[in-house]
């Protein structure tokens, strides 16, 4: 399952990013969100907008075509 296949308020656990751009995957490590860490999915914007997803306190929102491309599992 995908990052996109979440339902708003659903939480998953990151499984694999290896898919993600380096400069993505550096980002968002930097940010604290890694494989193994559990987000919660928040919302995302209209029209294929950025996607919103939280991680121990910290909201960050990625574009859809990058949240497509991280694993999780419920």
């Amino acid at each position: 399952m995908v990052l996109t296949e979440l339902k708003p308020g659903q939480s998953a656990t990151i499984q694999d990013v290896s898919l993600l751009d380096f400069v993505v995957k550096k980002r968002l490590s930097d940010f604290g969100f890694h494989v193994g860490s559990k987000v919660q999915y928040k919302n995302s914007m209209p029209f294929g907008g950025p996607f919103v997803i939280e991680s121990k306190g910290q909201s960050i929102a990625i574009r859809k075509k990058d949240a497509g491309k991280i694993e999780v599992n419920l």
